[in-house]
């Protein structure tokens, strides 16, 4: 087993994602196991109330809060890409800093870090100029921001020589191409549901530095923090596993920042 084992890893979740009547997920019995809290900014999910909910269950637990910042589409819940100008990209991202940021400082809480998400994580792994806007959006903000990137990324390279620090990132309940990217949400199988491959998943990440590809080959992958969705079937579950299987390990669970 590597030597990381003495080590400690993030454990992240998307949170703060109900809006209104409609409720997504189980936030406050994610924060028995995840050390980060990537709340919604209200853009592709969540409301004031539900921010405001979600910031004081994460404070409470001692979760680290960071802002989960996406595309302004409540109907397709982020996922979809939107061909934006990047100067109207850099806005919505500020904007949703701007928001939870006041959400926050109204409960004496602050947000630590960035994370964004679906469709814009998914396309400023290549897409240079939103790739940019994101960047140029946190470094206007707060440039000692952290931001979760999907390493190797298009992002994560401009984050990094506009001064950003970048915090590589790997999915526990998530297939991954051989050439390091996700799977397609699209595609049959690329959400993983079974604890035992979850569990493996994770501890070949934090202890190897690998992963196993859908083709079956080993993968390298820096990984600083996993996310484990909240909004999968039986996600409270399995996020307790992989927290279980990590301390296991020898692994702690704290948050990067």
């Amino acid at each position: 087993m590597s030597s990381t084992t003495s080590h400690g890893i993030d454990l992240n979740s998307d949170v703060g994602e109900s809006y209104g009547r409609w409720t997504l997920g189980d936030d406050a019995a994610m924060f028995s196991s995840v050390s980060s809290a990537n709340v919604a900014c209200g853009f592709h999910a969540g409301d004031p109330g539900t921010l405001r909910r979600t910031v004081s269950a994460a404070k409470a637990a001692g979760v680290t809060v960071g802002a989960h910042v996406g595309y302004r589409d409540l109907a397709g819940f982020g996922r979809r890409f939107i061909d934006m100008d990047p100067v109207e990209l850099a806005d919505d991202v500020v904007y949703q800093l701007g928001a939870l940021a006041a959400i926050a400082a109204v409960q004496g809480e602050a947000i630590r870090y960035v994370k964004p998400h679906g469709g814009l994580y998914n396309a400023i792994v290549h897409h240079e100029a939103q790739a940019r806007a994101v960047v140029d959006a946190i470094r206007a903000f707060d440039a000692s921001l952290p931001l979760l990137v999907l390493p190797d990324s298009v992002v994560e390279r401009q984050a990094e020589a506009a001064g950003l620090r970048t915090v590589p990132e790997a999915f526990a309940d998530r297939a991954y191409n051989p050439d390091g990217t996700l799977v397609s949400r699209s595609v049959a199988g690329a959400v993983l549901h079974d604890p035992t491959q979850v569990a493996e998943h994770v501890l070949r990440m934090a202890t190897d530095g690998r992963i196993r590809a859908v083709d079956g080959s080993i993968i390298p992958v820096r990984a600083e923090s996993i996310c484990v969705h909240g909004d999968s079937p039986g996600a409270v579950a399995m996020a307790g596993s992989v927290r279980e299987a990590l301390l296991d390990a020898g692994l702690t669970i704290r948050s990067f920042v």
